[in-house]
């Protein structure tokens, strides 16, 4: 069996403007100034308190847990009003259900939300019964630790050989590849080439239309059929 893990915000659903709101509620909370848009989505695939740390450093870490208690309230209440759908990418669902479809293939996801923000992912979306294993922040140490990549393989039984990460940011790409498995980058997230590059890609793909020839080539299985 393959094992082929997807992260979530920048990877399979376009999130940055609910992000992005979440994060100035968390900066207004605690009367500090909101960072630019580059900066703030920068730290995008971190655990919540560890991307609020990022972002305001040494000075004032004691104000981030006020700042994530805001963030998470937010969220809920926004979701609870129906406020927060973040969309999927063109070609996700089509990539997930191909791959799904697949006897030799397993589905995982590696994400710095909470449980309940994969749950909400996959309630809007219908992608329940689509991944064997879901790792979040709930659990594990923030991303680039391999910890979630251990327990995806732990949980299916996979070897880090036939195991691959599927994100948009280097904290994804440096996550799978200290834990031995392989990496696929995509570029339409929230880092750039450079930084994936330096995170250890394998392959950095340009859109979903060219991850069944990146697998193939680095798994070394025959392509998936479309």
């Amino acid at each position: 069996m393959y094992l082929i893990i997807f992260d979530v915000d920048g990877t399979l659903v376009d999130s940055q403007n609910t992000i992005l709101h979440g994060l100035q509620v968390g900066f207004e909370a605690v009367g500090l100034p909101m960072p630019d848009r580059k900066t703030a989505l920068s730290i995008v695939g971190r655990s919540l308190e560890e991307a609020f740390a990022d972002l305001v450093g040494e000075a004032h870490a004691d104000k981030v847990p006020a700042m994530a208690d805001a963030y998470r309230t937010s969220k809920i209440s926004r979701r609870g009003l129906g406020l927060d759908i973040d969309p999927l990418y063109p070609g996700a669902r089509e990539a997930v259900e191909r791959l799904h479809g697949q006897d030799d293939i397993l589905l995982g996801i590696a994400t710095g939300k909470a449980m309940r923000g994969v749950r909400h992912m996959q309630d809007t979306h219908g992608m329940h019964d689509r991944f064997v294993t879901i790792q979040t922040a709930d659990t594990s140490p923030s991303k680039p630790h391999p910890d979630m990549i251990f327990r995806a393989m732990a949980e299916t039984g996979v070897e880090p050989h036939r195991t691959l990460m599927i994100g948009d940011t280097g904290f994804d790409m440096a996550m799978a590849r200290a834990a031995g498995a392989h990496a696929v980058g995509v570029t339409w997230g929230y880092h750039d080439h450079a930084q994936l590059t330096e995170g250890g890609a394998n392959r950095i793909i340009q859109g979903f239309e060219d991850l069944d020839p990146a697998l193939s080539e680095i798994l070394q299985f025959s392509e998936v059929s479309i």
